[in-house]
């Protein structure tokens, strides 16, 4: 990695795109430190450090922004919701699945209307905490002229940032909106050190300080060496084409393989499943709920940061529910985005089999079985990485991390994806080159 990145200084194009995408971050978290105006950004802190960590992981994807409530505070979150919406409908609405088919006018027609969904679901999520924050005292004085601000300023932070991400993407490296996530996701790095030193080192002598700061590097070091594997596993279904003969010349009797990831949804599965579970959550902080009732008890099981606590053992039944909904949004995410029964009928129209496999319906039925052990054993994985942040702050009763195991798999894809992506812009520079001589 460290010498793809070396090489890629060493080019001229690449170096540009590399400075491009460098100057666009510095905007990013320049942004992040502007306050929307009219507001009183304690108030969100204020509520953070009282809920719980129930803002945790939005305020870690947000680079904190959330709990200085900048322009920045609602991020690319909106975009990303949108993406996953409208991809999503595209297996439900044929005209957008034949745009999706349509080649690059298609794209280009989707993309267009995620960037409106963008703009509307920021537009609806402004407004509920404008007016939802603004009443427990966010606003300085809040009335409907400075509730407007704060929806005006929050939905054209998050606009900024979705063509900020655009741009990276058409002039930096990389695709944008990742590379602006993780760098509001590593920004939180800083204080998850603070923390650890607190709880851990402060006070201690040296040695104690240097064993800790090991074993915090060989947890860290051992994760997101697992996470790499995972990302990168695949299962390989060898295929063979059919030899094809025309006059004097055969073509086909080619052999190939179709790559299976072993992480088959990537992170979309944890972020739909801590999505659902926190929505209740923050809907509670509107209301005055007695936690000591039957339902205010569901709610704090739902709530990640009693998990895993020796003083509050029965709270960690939610987390059996966690772990169901990774694995239930695994194999849904996984089946609307990779069709089985299409992939086995365009390889029977090319003349390809899998060995020992007839074409067609058995074709797809071997790879509907294979997917389901394949989805399996990726949703438990992405299961454990995400359990081991929380059961180690619940057994440790410390306060959570913003870096989380979700924020480990969304760090460990980008920069691999980031990596493959200036590869193949120096390859593609490397053939120009040759050709060009």
């Amino acid at each position: 990695m460290l010498k793809t990145f070396m090489n890629a200084m060493r080019t001229k194009e690449i170096r540009k795109k590399l400075m491009y995408t460098f100057l666009m971050l510095v905007v990013v978290r320049f942004g992040s430190m502007l306050p929307v105006p009219g507001t009183d950004a304690s108030v969100v802190a204020s509520m953070m450090n009282t809920t719980d960590g129930i803002f945790g992981f939005f305020n870690s994807i947000t680079g904190g922004s959330f709990e200085s409530f900048s322009v920045f505070a609602l991020s690319i979150t909106p975009y990303i919701t949108a993406s996953i919406i409208i991809q999503l409908l595209t297996i439900a609405i044929p005209k957008l699945e034949e745009l999706q088919k349509d080649g690059e006018e298609g794209r280009k027609k989707l993309a267009e209307y995620t960037r409106y969904t963008t703009v509307a679901l920021a537009l609806i999520e402004s407004i509920a905490m404008a007016i939802g924050f603004g009443n427990q005292g966010l606003l300085t004085n809040y009335t409907w002229y400075n509730v407007i601000v704060v929806v005006v300023a929050l939905t054209a932070g998050s606009a900024v940032l979705m063509w900020i991400g655009e741009r990276i993407t058409e002039k930096g490296v990389g695709n944008g909106i990742s590379i602006v996530l993780i760098i509001n996701i590593l920004s939180r790095v800083p204080s998850d050190a603070a923390v650890i030193y607190e709880r851990f080192m402060k006070g201690q002598n040296t040695a104690m300080i240097c064993v800790v700061a090991v074993i915090v590097a060989a947890i860290l070091l051992v994760v997101v060496g697992y996470v790499t594997l995972l990302n990168g596993g695949t299962r390989r279904i060898p295929v063979q084409y059919a030899q094809k003969v025309q006059g004097r010349r055969s073509m086909g009797g080619q052999s190939s393989y179709i790559p299976l990831k072993v992480n088959t949804a990537g992170v979309i599965p944890v972020i739909f499943a801590s999505s659902l579970m926190s929505f209740p959550l923050v809907i509670a902080q509107f209301f005055d709920v007695n936690y000591s009732s039957v339902g205010g008890k569901i709610l704090m099981a739902l709530n990640s940061s009693n998990w895993c606590k020796p003083s509050m053992p029965w709270y960690s039944l939610g987390m059996i529910v966690y772990v169901v909904l990774i694995i239930a949004f695994a194999y849904y995410y996984t089946y609307i985005t990779f069709n089985p029964l299409e992939i086995a009928n365009n390889m029977k129209k090319q003349g390809g089999f899998i060995p020992g496999i007839r074409p067609g319906k058995p074709t797809s039925d071997y790879l509907q079985k294979i997917l389901r052990y394949i989805i399996f054993i990726g949703a438990v994985g992405l299961t454990i990485v995400c359990l081991v942040p929380i059961m180690f702050s619940g057994f440790l009763n410390m306060s959570r991390l913003s870096f989380t195991g979700t924020s480990i798999i969304i760090v460990v894809g980008v920069v691999l994806e980031t990596m493959k992506s200036i590869e193949s812009q120096m390859m593609v520079r490397y053939y120009k080159g040759f050709l060009n001589d």
